[in-house]
């Protein structure tokens, strides 16, 4: 008597091949993103009031938001520090995102470099360079009229990202790009409404999620068009690229300068940092959304997925 045949198991490709049907084209999504553009897209030297003073008593960030939020050091700070804090956690986040903003900019140019210059892809790609010129702008001036100091990434993270930038392949560069840009759109969405928040930081979280919101979009569709059309190669290197980009960004998100700069042990505010619950529950919910989509198409798997749990980002 022979045994049964085992049951079939479908293959990677046949479930790539499956998810073709799925895709929406290419030229129809940049057409739709490019009508938004036209209708909101913001100049933020003329849309924000960036001479009126800033206000007594407000938060540069949602207090639920700062990195020592429920810690037993929090708890031993006056308010006043506390906000400053805020304020100095928020120039850190905005240099995080001009950073971040720098290299996803080269990675949009190279990515357009070999492709129809006349195509709507190609022209909101160029749109969406330059949102980001006016974003990295933004947060700039945002730093300066906060008067705190810019918080650059480490040197060893500074020229990781060279490389990044010199040998991302594309879903690689979509999957970092959507990294960047979701875990801090989904604070940015806190932030904007808070009216406990200074108005001038209210404006500039305003404004990046309403244009973020088109680059998102843009990226979540053209990686999840790569994660069905690369070869495997690319989609294995592509789950361990943005399994260690993601355990580079917790690592990076808030510099622990700030600590020190506002007069605090910086060993000690980061030791608190690590083991903080709620700082933990904050980092995964704010990568919920993204973590689920690129589980959804194929990214959160293997040593991808390690590195993704080992970042503290994936529950």
């Amino acid at each position: 008597m022979t045994s049964a045949p085992a049951a079939m198991t479908m293959t990677d490709t046949d479930v790539l091949r499956d998810a073709l049907g799925l895709l929406k084209d290419r030229e129809q999504v940049a057409e739709r993103l490019l009508d938004s553009s036209a209708k909101h897209s913001f100049d933020p030297d003329t849309e924000l009031d960036w001479d009126a003073p800033l206000e007594e008593g407000k938060w540069f960030w949602p207090p639920e938001l700062l990195s020592l939020y429920g810690t037993p050091l929090w708890h031993k700070m006056s308010v006043e520090q506390q906000q400053d804090l805020s304020r100095h956690e928020a120039a850190s986040l905005a240099s995080l995102g001009i950073w971040f903003e720098i290299i996803l900019m080269q990675l949009l140019v190279r990515h357009i470099y070999d492709k129809p210059v006349t195509s709507a892809h190609v022209r909101y790609a160029l749109t969406e360079i330059a949102d980001e010129c006016r974003h990295s702008k933004m947060f700039a001036r945002m730093i300066q009229r906060s008067k705190a100091p810019t918080y650059p990434v480490s040197r060893l993270n500074h020229n990781l990202a060279r490389i990044l930038k010199t040998v991302s392949t594309t879903p690689g560069s979509f999957a970092c790009t959507l990294l960047g840009e979701e875990i801090l759109d989904w604070m940015q969405r806190l932030t904007f409404p808070d009216e406990r928040v200074q108005p001038l930081v209210r404006g500039v979280t305003r404004i990046h999620v309403v244009e973020e919101a088109r680059h998102v979009r843009y990226a979540r569709e053209e990686l999840r068009r790569q994660m069905v059309t690369a070869p495997r190669w690319e989609r294995e290197l592509t789950r361990v690229s943005c399994g260690e980009a993601a355990r580079v960004f917790s690592l990076a998100f808030v510099n622990p300068q700030v600590y020190t700069n506002v007069g605090l042990d910086r060993r000690e505010a980061v030791a608190q940092v690590r083991a903080s619950g709620h700082r933990r529950e904050v980092m995964q919910s704010g990568a919920l959304r993204l973590t689920d989509f690129l589980d959804e198409i194929g990214v959160l798997r293997g040593v991808g997925r390690r590195l993704w749990r080992s970042s503290g980002l994936l529950a």
